[in-house]
């Protein structure tokens, strides 16, 4: 009965739905004297739940809406102060200008969307998304497939941003070549504009292979954490003199293979600046004191997206508290819902009260004639 019910009513009252799902509403612009006019230059993408979403460029007026009415869409307005795209010129003219340059991890599209907005100048799709994103215990766990699941999705967010995407442990460090053909696939199905990798003077031959091919290289000294096993855990580097000294040949052996930067990471500040000083490629530092080209966090650590209790490294300033504000937000739309109180009328869509009556009138008198047929074949049964 349910189903002749909605048919039925779907076939006279939606003449939209009975075509189809790919049918374009018509959208009105206002021009610039007043009147709505069809626009002519209109494109509707339909989600799987069947929703438009319009998108209208004016040629005049340089104006764009985006209008779709289910809940998840990700976009909304443009930055409002839009910049050109960071490239690796923008890069090199900010370090011989002596301005610092930002950088900061993302792992999906709203992660990469606020950076976006932000201002950074470089977004990382660092390994450090297997513990924040996929719950693995350390970064050794994470694969090529799902590092460049998560860099498609940063890609979708930047448009002005300089894209880095970290190779994962095991794919780059058996031989030149390996890492070359993973790298092509960060470029090619990742959509990120350069490749990060771990090491230092072992893996000049390696980036040296890569940034032949044209694709740029971000270096990693310091603490590597795809091999703290080997580095005894989480410990600063070069804190002797021969530890530092290993760590400048390292950055110099990354600068001649042709890394366009190097990311130095739980290193003194003293080191790290003095090896800054005689480097020509800027230094990213991460618990390196501010000595460096610039700086680059985890998103999470930063954000304060964590449970209490977390430990955080000495180097990393909380800035907010997103995990704090998302729980507080969550757990008030419980008790609304659980108290009634939500959704309220304002949260609701508005109909006409003849249109409800209509629909009302419609449902009851076809239940009327379907309990009817029912219990006359049913007598006709019986007799």
């Amino acid at each position: 009965m349910h189903k002749q019910i909605t048919s039925s009513l779907l076939r006279r009252s939606s003449p939209f739905l009975s075509r189809g799902t790919n049918c374009k509403p018509l959208v009105l612009l206002r021009g610039a004297g007043g009147a709505s006019q069809p626009h002519l230059n209109t494109t509707t993408t339909t989600t799987t739940t069947g929703y438009y979403q319009p998108q209208l460029h004016h040629h005049h007026q340089h104006v764009q809406i985006q209008t779709r009415y289910s809940s998840h869409s990700p976009m909304g307005l443009p930055p409002t102060n839009p910049r050109k795209k960071v490239t690796l010129n923008t890069l090199q003219s900010m370090y011989k200008k002596g301005e610092k340059i930002t950088m900061i991890t993302a792992h999906d599209f709203p992660s990469a969307h606020v950076a976006e907005h932000a201002g950074m100048d470089m977004i990382l799709v660092g390994d450090s998304l297997a513990m924040v994103a996929l719950g693995m215990e350390d970064t050794s766990e994470v694969l090529v497939e799902e590092m460049l699941l998560h860099c498609r999705s940063v890609a979708r967010a930047t448009s002005r941003a300089f894209t880095v995407g970290d190779l994962p442990m095991g794919s780059y460090e058996i031989s030149p070549q390996q890492a070359l053909s993973t790298a092509i696939r960060f470029i090619k199905e990742g959509r990120v504009s350069a490749v990060k990798l771990e090491g230092g003077a072992e893996m000049a031959p390696t980036i040296r292979a890569i940034t032949t091919a044209g694709i740029p290289v971000l270096a990693h000294i310091g603490l590597t954490p795809q091999r703290q096993n080997a580095l005894g855990g989480f410990r600063v580097q070069g804190k002797s003199k021969e530890s530092a000294k290993r760590l400048l040949r390292d950055a110099l052996a990354v600068q001649e293979a042709g890394a366009f930067a190097v990311v130095v990471e739980a290193v003194p500040q003293e080191v790290a600046a003095f090896i800054t000083g005689l480097l020509k490629i800027p230094t990213i530092g991460i618990g390196a004191g501010n000595g460096t080209s610039g700086q680059v966090l985890v998103q999470a650590d930063m954000t304060g997206n964590f449970p209490p209790g977390r430990f955080l490294p000495k180097f990393v300033k909380k800035y907010g508290d997103v995990w704090g504000e998302a729980l507080r937000a969550i757990e008030t739309y419980r008790d609304e819902v659980k108290g009634g109180s939500y959704p309220a009328e304002e949260h609701t869509y508005p109909m006409a009260k003849e249109e409800v009556e209509a629909f009302v009138g419609d449902v009851r008198r076809l239940m009327n004639a379907n309990a009817s047929a029912k219990a006359e074949g049913e007598g006709e049964k019986d007799a």
